[in-house]
């Protein structure tokens, strides 16, 4: 296994005070306004993410994400309303003043300006964006990197303290329109953006990008790199030899299912087996 070391920590460093990291996912329940609610109090939405965020942290992940997964099916950017950015900054405040631990946050579909503007109410340390440079085809329809305007908004938030974890060559979607460009270039593409971190991601939730893939990406940024997707106690050793952290989601959940609560067990036994490689 190649060991890719001539990367900088960087703002994993800066956030969780280590230089590989463990982020676990809050996948939050439905919101208002999104297809799938039926009518949970915003105490019963709060209790359920924190319940997660508590098996988690006890259990051994240095940090979380706070996503809007129950609102499927996504809204794109333009047409999303900001009760999605007001649910958002509440639950992951609470989730804050519990648990000390740094927390991002990721709004579905690639919208950063709505995650800036809950990272910004809420203490959020950094915001996770899927298409930050470029374009390509989800299944929301053509989505267009939009790191010019997320950038103008956060400096008119004085909120530059809240770090950029962009996706490379993202899941979910169909890369034909950028096809004549390679992924190390696409790569390249989110630093010259002004990018914190990159972030390797497989097909789709809960598949994991190829050795290979990870590599590729590794060689083309000086950045610190995380996979996003498929990481199970059974490749996390030799990912975090590859990498500076992981994002963690389904294989954490009761039956390895996004969409169920996490459990402890699970989580206990894929950290005791990240330490040796942390």
């Amino acid at each position: 296994m190649t060991v890719i070391s001539s990367r900088s920590s960087g703002a994993i460093e800066d956030i969780f005070g280590r230089p590989k990291a463990l982020i676990g996912m809050i996948h939050c329940p439905p919101f208002p306004g999104s297809p799938r609610y039926r009518g949970a109090s915003l105490e019963e939405i709060c209790d359920a993410c924190l319940r997660d965020a508590e098996r988690l942290i006890e259990n051994g992940m240095h940090g979380l994400i706070v996503e809007n997964h129950g609102d499927i099916p996504f809204s794109k950017p333009e047409d999303m309303g900001p009760e999605t950015s007001a649910f958002l900054a509440v639950v992951t405040r609470r989730i804050l003043d519990r648990f000390d631990v740094p927390a991002g946050i990721n709004v579905l579909a690639n919208a950063p300006i709505p995650a800036f503007a809950a990272a910004a109410a809420s203490g959020a340390s950094f915001i996770r964006v899927n298409q930050w440079a470029n374009a390509y085809v989800a299944n929301e329809g053509f989505m267009e990197g939009r790191a010019a305007e997320a950038m103008r908004y956060r400096s008119a938030l004085r909120a530059e303290h809240i770090r950029v974890f962009a996706d490379s060559h993202v899941k979910h979607g169909a890369h034909a329109i950028t096809a004549d460009r390679t992924i190390v270039e696409l790569t390249r593409d989110l630093a010259f953006f002004d990018a914190d971190c990159v972030i390797a991601t497989g097909q789709r939730t809960g598949n994991s990008a190829t050795t290979e893939e990870i590599t590729e990406i590794a060689s083309a940024t000086h950045l610190p790199l995380l996979v996003g997707s498929g990481v199970t106690e059974d490749n996390v050793v030799e990912i975090l030899g590859l990498t500076d952290g992981v994002i963690v989601a389904s294989s954490l959940k009761e039956d390895g299912v996004w969409w169920n609560p996490v459990e402890p067990a699970r989580v206990k036994s894929f950290t005791a087996r990240a330490a040796d490689a942390l």
